[in-house]
């Protein structure tokens, strides 16, 4: 279950989503969860899942991979799905059991909260696939740069959110190897009710938290090693620069929110449509 959860990875490969300017990445996953919450309609549905898959395709990360991040929050999609299944109410009542009623208003909310909840997660996990964490630093960095004036600290800022993606992984890798080690000395996680297994999570937390000190300190400690002071005098390697293909995806983007907007407001117009 650990290793399945791929927030923060970067998958490398030579696609058109890899080679675009970070900055549009950010701004264009940004417009595409904002638009996510606008959709209410069947049409709306279908055309977004559609246009994520072209966007997949176009990425070259193996479906198995991408989807393979759904499994750590089969939970949570399942939980939700259960609450507005039974804390929808509606007119058409499908199953009644005692209290509880299950309508076809409930029945269909709980779908389109699910299937926008994968849409989010997948949309979501295209960024950090695609996107190596300096590209995504210089990106924040980039787009926070305006609010310097008013005091903002948007180097800081950029750098602490990148080095939180990138340590996911590693953390992830070092959870399991500590539930290894302690299942090799005869630690049980699957057994016992909710207290007993809260309490066999103390012997994985506490070198989980030892570690993530040590980790942190030890990149303390090499960042001033080498002498660096936040974005003091900082230079880059590598400029960032929109390309023609850069502003055919804004272009691409665009679009995609104008007909979202405008299915939205279709579907006022035209109340038959789910």
């Amino acid at each position: 279950m650990i290793r399945d959860i791929t927030i923060g990875q970067y998958y490398p490969a030579e696609s058109s989503i890899h080679k675009m300017d970070a900055r549009l990445k950010l701004i264009i996953t940004f417009i595409f969860i904002v638009t996510l919450f606008l959709v209410n309609t069947f049409i709306g549905y279908v055309f977004v899942i559609a246009t994520m898959g072209l966007v997949m395709k176009a990425s070259k990360v193996p479906l198995k991979f991408m989807l393979k991040g759904l499994k750590s929050i089969m939970i949570i999609i399942l939980f939700t799905a259960f609450i507005n299944l039974f804390m929808t109410r509606g007119e058409n009542v499908l199953v009644k059991v005692g209290i509880f009623s299950i309508t076809m208003e409930g029945v269909l909310l709980a779908i389109k909260m699910c299937v926008r909840l994968v849409l989010l997660i997948v949309g979501s996990s295209i960024l950090t696939l695609t996107t190596t964490p300096i590209q995504l630093t210089d990106a924040i960095e980039y787009i926070l740069k305006p609010f310097k004036r008013i005091g903002v600290p948007a180097h800081e800022i950029a750098m602490m959110m990148t080095i939180a993606l990138r340590f996911i992984p590693t953390l992830l890798d070092e959870t399991d190897k500590i539930m290894k080690a302690q299942q090799a000395r005869g630690a049980d996680f699957d057994t016992g009710n909710l207290i007993q297994k809260a309490k066999s999570l103390i012997p994985i937390l506490v070198p989980l938290f030892i570690s993530a000190f040590r980790r942190a300190e030890e990149l303390a400690m090499a960042m001033e090693a080498r002498c660096y002071h936040g974005d003091e005098h900082r230079t880059r390697m590598n400029m960032m620069q929109m390309k023609s293909s850069d502003y055919r995806a804004a272009g691409f983007a665009a679009v995609y929110a104008v007909v979202i907007i405008g299915l939205r407001f279709a579907a006022k117009a035209v109340p038959f449509i789910i």
